[in-house]
């Protein structure tokens, strides 16, 4: 663990800094960085505080929370193709904030959509605690976690189908592809509380995950309380997942592939996984929007497709490897 860190943090510093650095303005490195440091009057300084600064905390925030979450839910339900959008958190959240485009909500407030995405992942989390039962165990959790991202995935194409404007419709569909572009220092401070409370949710799981994989039964006779340790997941989950797609939209695969790729440097201590994960999907998503910028600099390439060309490929080598173990 402490080895992959020593790579995954210089690795996430240097992807920030070219993330500072790298854009459609033509600035050079030295200058972008002074006017971001030194600030002042004219556009220089406004584009680095307001529009790069934002976009590279949220890439950290957001790619570093789907990593935790990832790493955390793969343990818990002990299967490397577990990924947080199984619990329909993503899925809820994305329907908050389609309704909030559909009624018009976003173009009358300017937070309506974000808000409107948190009440969503907070509504997902009040019916799975309450099809999961108290006493649920890690399949139940999967069966409802499939009921209510199937449920939010319907009420999602209902919104499209009955949406009287094209516009709108066009809007909700580009929003639900993901993307950092044009946000703000107001989307880091609204996802950001709700961020660090569900990574150190997630963070307190370490124990009982690692005392999991022995299987449930030996995990209670351990002392690990397991409804509280579910309840902490879900929460943890919402709370980073939730946040992130309020502010940026769906961005899949990030949770999937990272601890993935990553669980053979740190071992099976699921707990040893947890932040080296939260690096790992840092790293990615910083890369993955650095890439955004540079490939198609003309064209408004949003970042879900790009995590989902590079994660696709991986996933479904994931379910061949997956296959040839237990042929």
């Amino acid at each position: 663990m402490k080895k992959a860190f020593a790579v995954l943090l210089p690795l996430v510093a240097l992807l920030a800094l070219a993330s500072l650095v790298i854009g459609p303005a033509d600035i050079g490195p030295l200058a972008a960085l002074k006017a971001l440091v030194a600030g002042g009057d004219g556009p220089l300084p406004l584009v680095m505080r307001e529009i790069r600064l934002p976009r590279m905390l949220l890439a950290i925030l957001i790619g570093g929370s789907l990593g935790l979450a990832g790493a955390a839910m793969q343990g818990y339900l002990r299967n490397p193709l577990a990924e947080p959008g199984l619990i329909g958190i993503s899925g809820s959240a994305a329907l908050g904030a389609v309704i909030a485009i559909q009624t018009g909500l976003s173009a009358a407030f300017a937070l309506a959509l974000p808000l409107m995405a948190l009440a969503g992942a907070v509504g997902a989390v009040l019916l799975l605690v309450l099809l999961a039962g108290p006493r649920g165990g890690s399949l139940t959790l999967i069966l409802a976690g499939i009921a209510v991202s199937a449920m939010a995935s319907a009420l999602t194409s209902l919104v499209l189908n009955l949406s009287p404007s094209p516009y709108a419709a066009g809007e909700i569909v580009f929003w639900m592809m993901g993307s950092l572009a044009d946000r703000s220092m107001v989307h880091v401070w609204l996802a950001a509380p709700f961020m660090a409370a569900g990574a150190l949710l997630l963070a307190r799981t370490g124990r009982g995950l690692d005392a999991l994989t022995l299987g449930e039964d030996a995990a209670g006779a351990m002392g690990v309380h397991l409804t509280r340790l579910r309840l902490a997941l879900v929460l943890g989950t919402a709370c980073v997942v939730g946040a992130g797609t309020a502010v940026a939209g769906a961005i899949g695969f990030v949770g999937l592939v990272v601890p993935h790729l990553l669980r053979p440097v740190v071992g099976a201590r699921p707990s040893a996984l947890l932040w080296t994960s939260a690096a790992g999907g840092a790293a990615l998503l910083l890369a993955a929007d650095i890439a955004v910028r540079v490939v198609m600099p003309d064209r408004d390439l949003k970042l879900g497709v790009v995590t989902a060309l590079v994660g696709a490929p991986l996933f479904l080598h994931l379910i061949w490897k997956t296959r040839g173990e237990q042929a």
